[in-house]
């Protein structure tokens, strides 16, 4: 079986639509085989500044697949192409 797809879900405590992607992401990631890694904005100054309240933020490493809201067609097209 081939390795899980790493995506970072760029997040902070007591952000409603951070927990919504959270939760979708992780009934997705056995399906279609990615895993994620949560990080809080708010524990870096860097990531805070360049964040702000531009949370939640689904990136491939430097690319950015979404930004507040869960988009499927992006996550889909993003793991098309990489496969």
């Amino acid at each position: 079986m081939a390795e899980p797809i790493p995506l970072t879900l760029y997040s902070r405590a007591y952000c409603h639509l951070c927990e919504d992607m959270e939760r979708a992401l992780a009934a997705l990631a056995p399906v279609l085989g990615f895993r994620v890694e949560v990080v809080d904005v708010d524990a870096d100054p860097g990531l805070e500044h360049r964040y702000g309240e531009r949370v939640p933020v689904l990136a491939a490493g430097e690319r950015e697949l979404c930004a507040h809201r869960l988009d499927l067609q992006a996550l889909d097209a993003y793991l098309a192409e990489i496969r």
